[in-house]
């Protein structure tokens, strides 16, 4: 009996996989929204509470990425044996409820408790998502199809910015986390009972053997391959760049350059929203497209992207006007996104069929403890130390010193493409 006779008729219709595809994505939007809405907001809890930028770097980073990703580790070892989306159903209700509580705070600690919340339940989504599609989706399609999961990062920080910009402005920073909060209950049923669990291997027309590794087993594995290391200390590096700007450009804006949420709001996410998402489908486009005739290219495309966004980078941070600022921000919004999809669908690759989503997790650990942990924590450890020379302006400078650190990654996507071909899994 073949593979395809094994499984309920129609799961693996390219309709089924589409759909999948579809509310997954929507899942990872709702992920961003509830995580980066905070950015937006700022300003005006910081006002209120009476906290520093090194308090709010905590909040939109290590006390969110900690639990994020640690807990990340154990969920998809869970989804390595279990069903998957049932998983990604119960984290979202989690993280959702989280968000809409957040709404209630009264001073640090509160939020504190309640970003930690946001982030265990966060926890529960991109590996065994990631595992999904990598058993939807050959080997061919799986950079495309994991750039369009993707497209929940862009699509929902436009979400989250337009939404907490506007509401902040007209009806205060409370009412945004309820409204971006409470939808995600409905959204986390929908999943549940709508969306199929694919069998393990389906897309190779593979079946698993032997036991599950376990975590310290894949995390060795892993890390053997010279690949991984370096495009795992690239990926981190990519996303401490990534993070810290798009968590204190907000602040930025407000500071240097004297805008109001709402406006903020409709640029960031306009920006971030739409080159964003045009810079992580194109990047798994071109990695497929180019590594299927040379293997280091799926790696390769992401470093001559990374080094072009440089001098742009500068342009951000020193140009005098708002507007002029905005604008330098669109390339490398874009060309800062090709690393996404790429660097996931090779992380599957490297491992065998029984390891997927704890690989992910481990890849997600990486990326999050460097940068969504210590991205906007040391671009607010860094604006307080530079308060005293340059007044509201630190925060201007912190995030030029931190954006050269994509030269340090662009030269380990180099490092990585360079040993990719050896240690696929075939």
């Amino acid at each position: 009996m073949s593979q395809q006779d094994t499984n309920p008729p129609g799961l693996f219709s390219p309709a089924t996989r589409t759909y999948a595809l579809s509310v997954l994505v929507v899942v990872y939007t709702f992920n961003f929204i509830d995580r980066q809405i905070l950015s937006i907001l700022i300003e005006p809890i910081k006002l209120e509470l009476g906290l520093s930028d090194t308090q709010m770097g905590m909040l939109t980073g290590f006390a969110f990425a900690l639990f994020y990703a640690t807990l990340g580790i154990p969920i998809a070892r869970l989804a390595d044996r279990g069903n998957r989306r049932n998983l990604i159903s119960a984290a979202l209700a989690i993280w959702s409820a989280m968000t809409a509580m957040s709404g209630l705070v009264q001073n640090f600690w509160h939020l504190l408790i309640a970003r930690i919340g946001v982030g265990v339940g966060e926890a529960g989504c991109s590996p065994p998502a990631h595992s999904m599609i990598a058993d939807y989706y050959p080997a061919d399609r799986r950079a495309t199809a994991l750039g369009i999961y993707s497209l929940g990062i862009p699509v929902g920080i436009l979400f989250g910015f337009l939404a907490g910009g506007w509401i902040n402005q007209f009806f205060g920073w409370r009412m945004a986390f309820f409204v971006v909060g409470i939808p995600g209950l409905l959204l986390a049923l929908l999943v549940r009972f709508t969306v199929r669990e694919p069998a393990r291997g389906m897309a190779e027309g593979r079946s698993i053997e032997g036991d599950q590794p376990g975590v310290m087993e894949t995390f060795r594995y892993l890390w053997k391959k010279r690949a991984f290391r370096h495009l795992a200390l690239g990926g981190g590096l990519t996303a401490f760049v990534g993070y810290g700007m798009v968590t204190w450009s907000p602040s930025f804006l407000v500071r240097s350059h004297g805008m109001e949420t709402g406006e903020i709001g409709t640029w960031l996410g306009l920006i971030l929203g739409i080159p964003g998402g045009i810079g992580i489908a194109l990047g798994g486009y071109l990695a497929d497209r180019y590594g299927a005739r040379d293997t280091r290219w799926y790696l390769w495309i992401v470093s001559v992207a990374l080094l072009l966004t440089i001098p742009f980078a500068a342009g951000i941070y020193l140009w005098p006007t708002a507007y002029g600022a905005l604008w330098f921000m669109v390339l490398p919004v874009a060309l800062g996104n090709f690393y996404q999809a790429t660097t996931f669908s090779q992380t599957q690759g490297l491992v065998g069929l029984n390891m997927r989503s704890v690989a992910a997790a481990v890849l997600l650990f990486i990326l999050n403890i460097i940068g969504l942990g210590a991205g906007p924590q040391a671009v607010g450890i860094v604006s307080d130390l530079l308060k005293d020379s340059f007044g509201d302006d630190s925060l201007r400078y912190s995030l030029l010193i931190f954006s050269t650190f994509n030269l340090w990654a662009a030269a380990h996507y180099y490092l990585a493409g360079k040993h990719l071909e050896a240690e696929l899994e075939h």
